[in-house]
């Protein structure tokens, strides 16, 4: 049965699935897709992407997955992805891993209207996510920062700490400090660049550089001051790496509504060369999805995880940090107990009577070290060992059940 899971886990899914519905601006998790991932038993890496609607977003997804097509690109002002999409496909340097890409529905569509929904999308990206791609188009200036704003809301829909075990300093550090932490690695893509990277005083600079400086902090107490610097001040602050490719445009004006069938020919070279240093960064530098405590997610966690903070959300709560890793030890442990069991009982099933106590005795300890061998490599955070004694309980029950039957057997 392990072996037959773990050739699941290598199969590619074909297709992007939708992993959160957003029917009338209310959240719901798509079961199928989470069914998908509870089938993964392998580390996950998980790049999201988020942006205002009608950026290019999906292009860069499905040249992460190695397809040309896959996630919808279409070719009209209506955005087309709605809520979030799934593709899990075998990650591409990194053996026996699987590379999960979400693609969000486009902020700022004007045809859905409502920004608190909006937020929650990225909210959700920044939670799920190893490492985020903001896409933009143009330039980061003053205007594409504004727009950017969800990142100044993250504090108001994000908790490191349960509300009913942190105390008054804990609630201090509720802030950038904590949320450095946990957030994943930020990157910040600019499509259809047409300016030279020159700053004045400074000269020819490299993206990095350029994102650096459109994140400078200007001086000053005043309202005006505040507000150039509060989304600039959070990005600094949220993100632990941040990075920065600008792409040039990638075709003529009259192929750029038809860059997902167009052959590599007739895209720019340029485009294509930033575009394979994005892919191999991300393959390179991206890291496996960890939870608060740098507990590693496999597929199979990661979908307890998109469903504990999708029902949050849906239910009007906060998502929190703490209690998504105390949620994720309940739920990942009583399944170890249940595989340890298994062991325990598939064992004792191919045990032919009569047999002696003493076999019996030798049968039981050897089917109990493996039943914890299995239940230590399935557990989560068992730091107390209460579910190990979950275990332990009903082993030492079932040892007196076959003694008993192997005595009754004998005296037959």
């Amino acid at each position: 049965m392990a072996e037959q899971e773990n050739i699941m886990c290598r199969e590619p899914m074909p297709d992007p699935i939708c992993m959160v519905d957003n029917i009338n601006g209310s959240l719901h998790v798509n079961t199928g897709a989470i069914e998908d991932l509870y089938r993964i038993n392998q580390p996950v890496v998980v790049v999201s992407v988020v942006g205002l609607y009608r950026t290019g977003k999906s292009y860069l997804m499905n040249r992460l997955a190695g397809k040309h097509t896959g996630f919808a690109l279409g070719s009209t002002v209506e955005s087309k992805t709605k809520g979030i999409w799934m593709w899990c496909v075998p990650h591409p340097t990194k053996a026996d891993h699987t590379l999960v890409l979400l693609d969000t529905e486009g902020l700022g569509d004007v045809g859905k209207g409502d920004s608190k929904n909006d937020a929650w999308i990225f909210c959700l990206a920044v939670l799920l996510s190893s490492t985020l791609v903001y896409n933009s188009r143009g330039t980061i200036d003053n205007t594409a920062l504004e727009k950017l704003h969800y990142v100044t809301e993250l504090a108001e829909h994000i908790r490191i700490k349960s509300p009913s075990l942190a105390g008054a300093e804990d609630e201090d550090e509720q802030g950038d400090s904590q949320f450095v932490q946990f957030f994943p690695n930020f990157i910040w893509t600019v499509r259809d660049f047409v300016l030279k990277l020159v700053i004045e005083k400074k000269g020819q600079v490299t993206e990095d550089e350029y994102l650096d400086f459109a994140l400078q902090l200007k001086k000053g107490m005043g309202k005006k001051e505040s507000n150039y610097n509060l989304p600039r001040q959070c990005i600094r602050s949220y993100f632990p790496t941040r990075k920065c490719f600008v792409f040039p445009l990638p075709a003529s004006q009259d192929n750029m509504a038809h860059l997902e069938s167009l052959d590599e020919r007739d895209i720019r070279p340029d485009f294509l060369k930033v575009t394979q240093r994005f892919c191999d960064y991300i393959f390179e530098k991206s890291n496996v999805k960890t939870l608060k405590g740098g507990h590693k997610v496999t597929g199979r966690m990661f979908g307890h995880l998109v469903r504990l903070y999708v029902d949050t959300i849906s239910s009007g709560n906060v998502p929190c940090l703490e209690n998504a890793v105390v949620v994720m030890a309940q739920i990942e442990n009583q399944a170890a107990v249940q595989e340890g069991l298994k062991v325990y009982q598939s064992g004792m099933e191919k045990v032919k009577f009569p047999v002696s106590i003493n076999e019996i005795a030798a049968e039981h300890q050897k089917l109990s070290n493996m039943a914890t061998t299995e239940f230590m490599r399935c557990s989560f955070k068992d730091e107390q060992g209460e579910y190990l004694r979950k275990l332990t309980a009903p082993l030492r029950y079932q040892r007196k059940s076959v003694m008993i039957c192997s005595l009754n057997c004998m005296k037959r």
